[in-house]
């Protein structure tokens, strides 16, 4: 029988020999087989492998772990840092530093990892170079690095970040906030979700937010800006996040507690675009084939309590945010009906909207050219003239 269904089964006098095979023998290969199976293995299984390696770790053979580093995996290496520093202590900290010079990138993320668990004393001297490693390509070290430098609340670094936030590209300001994330900053939520407001990457940043703060929090805290975040998380599912984030992010939560704040315009409009998407989840096998059980059921209950609400009541108290200066115009225009709210948008100064209430005017069938001509007055950027031209 193959030995990793044996380590990751239910059979505690297999599991329990492999596991203590590995750690005895530093067995690299199996250790790597097992890496190789983290994307196919659910959660819960890769908890019970953690538990089971930790639990055969002892004095005399916990120095082995350091020859897994070679394979990073965040399902294991919490475990690994834990054992490292009960059996070895401050002692230990000599043998982990030079793989942050020395090591792969594997061995470097798993070094980061590992003596972010000492003090300060013990690795205050790692702190420049860790600020440099935050700027590396691998996520593993970027994220690792900012979690250290945040839990030595490292001024420099969270600063170089905040800067990002308010750069032009794009890519340039994710990072920043992937590093913010990483770091814990969450005294910098509200500059974070205004970088998400000025950003392509908006379903992005949003997606990471729920790691700083959860959603439920983020709406009773900010009721506007708790929801706009919501509404990006929700488009990004299921094709920048995972169905199992509904789970994660715990959204029955935090729609319970919008149902309650109907008959509110911004309520109406999160509950309509999560109907939606719940129920196209639902309704192809595809979207949850790999999802747990779990999962499943929590969408289910989540499409139960949706499906109670009517559509035609939330799309009509959502019409409330059809207006140019709403945060949620952009999400509202998808349900828009009536021609006369779409034709009072084209007129607006805001090129987005503009754009988007002429392409919805579009698929109505119903674009004429004084539809153009209202919205070409307003422009002189010859990039949008041509866009709007061109529908």
């Amino acid at each position: 029988m193959d030995l990793i269904k044996k380590l990751t089964g239910k059979n505690p006098s297999e599991y329990e020999s492999v596991a203590q095979s590995i750690i005895d023998n530093a067995d690299e290969d199996l250790y790597k087989k097992l890496i190789d199976q983290d994307d196919f293995l659910f959660d819960f299984i890769k908890r019970n492998v953690a538990q089971r390696l930790q639990h055969a770790c002892n004095k005399n053979n916990y120095l082995n772990l350091l020859k897994f580093f070679k394979y990073y995996s965040p399902s294991y290496i919490d475990m690994i840092a834990e054992v490292l520093k009960y059996f070895g202590g401050d002692s230990i900290v000599s043998k982990i530093k030079p793989y942050i010079y020395n090591g792969n990138s594997s061995e470097k993320a798993c070094a980061i990892k590992c003596l972010a668990k000492f003090d300060y004393d013990s690795v205050s001297d790692l702190i420049p170079d860790i600020r440099e490693l935050a700027e590396s390509q691998d996520e593993a070290i970027s994220g690792n690095s900012a979690e250290f430098l945040g839990i030595f609340n490292d001024e420099e670094s969270k600063n170089r970040a905040l800067l990002k936030l308010k750069a032009e590209d794009d890519f340039e300001k994710f990072d920043g906030v992937k590093f913010l994330i990483s770091y814990g900053a969450k005294d910098i939520v509200k500059q974070i979700i205004e970088a998400m407001k000025e950003s392509g990457f908006s379903e992005n940043i949003a997606c990471e937010i729920p790691y700083l703060i959860p959603i439920t929090d983020l709406i009773n805290s900010d009721y506007e800006n708790g929801s706009l975040v919501l509404c990006n998380i929700i488009n990004a599912i299921p094709d920048i996040i995972p169905p199992s984030s509904i789970c994660d992010f715990d959204l029955y939560s935090s729609t319970e507690l919008l149902v309650s704040k109907l008959p509110d315009s911004i309520a109406a409009l999160v509950l309509r675009m999560e109907k939606d998407k719940i129920n196209e989840l639902l309704s192809n096998e595809e979207y949850l084939f790999d999802s747990d059980k779990n999962t499943k059921d929590e969408i289910n209950e989540l499409g139960k309590m949706l499906n109670k609400l009517n559509s035609n009541m939330l799309t009509s108290l959502l019409y409330d945010e059809l207006y140019d200066e709403s945060n949620f115009v952009l999400f509202a225009i998808d349900y828009a009906e009536e021609i006369a709210e779409l034709e009072t948008l084209t007129q607006c100064k805001n090129p987005t909207v503009v754009l988007k209430a002429l392409t919805k005017l579009k698929e109505k069938g119903v674009l004429s050219d004084t539809h153009k001509t209202y919205a070409l007055n307003n422009f002189d950027n010859n990039d949008i003239l041509n866009v709007i031209e061109a529908l």
